[in-house]
């Protein structure tokens, strides 16, 4: 998996490394460091989480130094990364990709005194080491309903990364409400294996088109497959993943998940330098802001638009759950009986399908 360049430093003190004083209110200073799976220019999801880097500097000023490596894979080059930024001082290093998960734990281990975040996974195998992820599926439950009112074909598209459940969980919430809307449609997923690939994105996306599917969304990071839509002229329309991705509005692109880490971060480093930091396992979506969705635009009819604003304002309030039941597995057997929601821990571990998707999950 992928989510190398030399160590890239931003904002203030650049090249310096400082670790920050302890006292009893915290810490003086913070260097707080990030670990990348791709670009920061993919305008996807590396490049919202360097956004949320960037407002550490916006928020404390010269308290804080950030640092950051670029298109770390996911492996034994991870913990080679993290290794170094321990010894370059940084006292919290924030690992932004599923993949780093085991990297991110055996670095920790060896250095006791730094804090270790790690985005999406859910080992905390040291009290040094905090989790964090965000409730993407809600805003799938939103692009599944646009895409059900508005497929002409009745064919929608999912372009998976890697199997893990944060993306089945994506497929199933998207197809799931896709059907509820319109009981005739039809899913079809292509794997890229990779996170940040174009051509393969764009290919994934080609694929797709050439089944006949006119609403694809990717859970991928460049904005290849809105570029391959937009070829259609107008035939197919799409979604923008994890930012906005406004340059391809009012369509293909009709509406967008926008991942905000900017507040999580500001929150965890504030605490260390408060003394208030504890170790957590975070996952917050809509109701908290950290999963935003992005202007539906008018090439949407305003009626489908109106209930797609509706569904997010009641998750918003917590009226609304997207996996609530009745729901079946792929095989037919009850998932959820009618009313029941999903546990989180049912949804973290996800490696299923839901009833009316063909084919199988890869291993």
């Amino acid at each position: 998996m992928n989510r190398r360049t030399l160590l890239a430093t931003a904002a203030l003190g650049l090249g310096l490394a400082f670790g920050g004083s302890a006292s009893a209110q915290g810490l003086d200073k913070v260097k707080a460091c990030f670990v990348y799976v791709g670009p920061i220019g993919d305008l996807g999801w590396t490049y919202q989480h360097h956004q949320g880097a960037l407002e550490l500097v916006e928020t404390y000023g010269d308290k804080v130094e950030i640092a950051f490596q670029e298109n770390v894979p996911e492996g034994a080059d991870a913990e080679r990364v993290l290794t170094q930024m321990a010894l370059s001082g940084c006292n919290i290093i924030f690992t932004t990709s599923f993949g780093y998960m085991d990297p991110t734990n055996n670095v920790a281990a060896k250095f006791p005194d730094i804090k270790f975040e790690h985005a999406t996974g859910y080992k905390r195998e040291h009290p040094n080491v905090s989790t964090y992820n965000a409730r993407f599926y809600e805003g799938r439950a939103i692009q599944g309903h646009i895409a059900g009112k508005m497929t002409k074909t009745n064919k929608i598209g999912y372009i998976g990364s890697f199997p893990i459940p944060e993306v089945v969980m994506g497929i199933n919430s998207y197809y799931l409400h896709a059907k509820k809307v319109n009981p005739d449609v039809e899913l079809s997923v292509v794997w890229a294996f990779t996170w940040f690939d174009p051509a393969k994105e764009a290919d994934s996306a080609k694929a797709l088109i050439d089944q006949g599917v006119d609403v694809i969304a990717s859970h991928t990071d460049s904005t290849a497959p809105l570029a391959e839509a937009a070829k259609t002229n107008g035939a197919v329309i799409g979604f923008g993943q994890a930012s906005d991705m406004a340059d391809y509005k009012p369509s293909p692109r009709v509406s967008s998940i926008i991942d905000n880490w900017a507040p999580y971060y500001v929150k965890r480093v504030g605490e260390l330098l408060d003394g208030t930091y504890e170790q957590v396992d975070s996952w917050a979506g809509i109701p908290e802001g950290e999963v935003e969705i992005g202007e539906i635009t008018d090439a949407v009819p305003a009626e489908i638009k109106a209930e797609a604003e509706a569904m997010r304002d009641a998750i918003a309030a917590g009226t609304y759950h997207p996996f609530t039941g009745p729901i079946n597995k792929q095989d037919g057997s009850v998932w959820l009986a009618e009313g029941a929601v999903a546990p989180d821990g049912d949804l973290l571990g996800m490696n299923f399908y839901i009833e009316g998707i063909s084919g199988e999950i890869p291993k």
